[in-house]
């Protein structure tokens, strides 16, 4: 990028390189501090540029891995979010308590916005494979050109844009878990490869002749009924039979209302905090109101509300505020 461009917005991984006719130690200081990776003035030496490039790759590369770590290292945070003393959520509990020793696959059902994200990372950090990595993968958000290279990495030249080589979701994971959110979207033939990766305990990096041991445990989560799926063709049996050695059900808000003013209590705490606003309270006739709410969207629409509440109420939330802009029409 030249230096007088207004940058609006970059990708979190970008590595960005830039150059400008206006070299001075002011500037190339400043660039370097917004977080540049190098910085040249024209004219371009293009083989330098070249050389600096293949290193911004590498640094891109490297990048990616710290991002999973970091991910890693926010999955042991959001673990201790599983908030409530309600019998529906005990009964989830005293069920990963069953099996938390042994290093079998788990299926995660439930609605959406339930947290079945947060029951995988639970499951994780009360495993033997709590110190190794924890791989999160949005299936839904992979579309079917990238799976492959996503899931199981590229070598070098494989294809087009394959600049270097990468590692793989299933190769980052190895030692660790890996959570598939969202495995009912995934299309047939993706099904099939990642079975193959579950038999067989190994992937093979596109644009590679050779197979990578990897040794995986996987957590996989769906808010569609697997089993109707397989009846309409959707979906795979024998994969089904590999991802669901134990099934955890997460139970709606619904299900467990008594846990709202113990969610609440604890959103707001952490929603103040992250804003640097001064705790706020919350009137009883208010917290009654929420409770009695029909919650469509689950934890997900109270934690949405009790945010918007946070930013629109003042010192105390009291119940008008709850019949105002809880329902986010106002």
């Amino acid at each position: 990028l030249d230096i007088l461009m207004k940058i609006k917005k970059l990708a979190p991984l970008a590595a960005v390189i830039m150059m400008t006719a206006y070299g001075s130690i002011r500037s190339s200081v400043s660039a370097m501090t917004r977080g540049a990776f190098t910085y040249l003035t024209k004219p371009l030496d293009l083989e330098e540029l070249k050389i600096y490039i293949r290193q911004a790759l590498e640094f891109r590369s490297l990048n990616e891995n710290v991002t999973y770590l970091n991910d890693q290292l926010e999955a042991q945070n959001q673990a201790e979010e599983l908030i409530g003393t309600s019998p529906a959520l005990e009964q989830v509990r005293t069920m990963l308590r069953k099996f938390q020793n042994v290093d079998v696959n788990v299926l995660i059902t439930g609605e959406s916005g339930t947290g079945k994200e947060l029951i995988a990372e639970a499951i994780h950090e009360n495993s033997e494979r709590k110190d190794r990595p924890f791989i999160k993968v949005n299936l839904g958000g992979i579309s079917l050109s990238l799976f492959e290279s996503e899931m199981f990495g590229h070598k070098k030249g494989a294809f087009t844009d394959a600049h270097y080589d990468r590692k793989g979701r299933f190769e980052l994971a190895d030692g660790g878990s890996i959570f598939l959110d969202e495995i009912g979207d995934m299309s047939l033939s993706a099904q099939a490869k990642v079975l193959r990766a579950l038999q067989e305990n190994r992937i093979c990096r596109v644009g590679s002749d050779k197979d990578i041991e990897v040794n995986v445990r996987v957590v996989a989560a769906t808010n569609k009924n697997l089993r109707h799926e397989i009846e309409l063709g959707n979906f795979r049996e024998d994969l089904y039979h590999r991802l669901s050695v134990i099934v955890v059900r997460v139970p709606t808000l619904k299900e467990r209302a008594e846990d709202i003013p113990a969610l609440t209590d604890y959103f707001i705490q952490k929603i103040c905090a992250e804003y640097g606003m001064e705790q706020k309270k919350i009137e009883p006739k208010a917290l009654d109101e929420l409770c009695g709410m029909e919650w469509p969207g689950n934890i997900r629409e109270l934690r949405n509300v009790v945010e918007r509440l946070i930013i629109l109420s003042d010192k105390t939330i009291t119940l008008e505020d709850v019949n105002t802009y809880a329902v986010g029409t106002f």
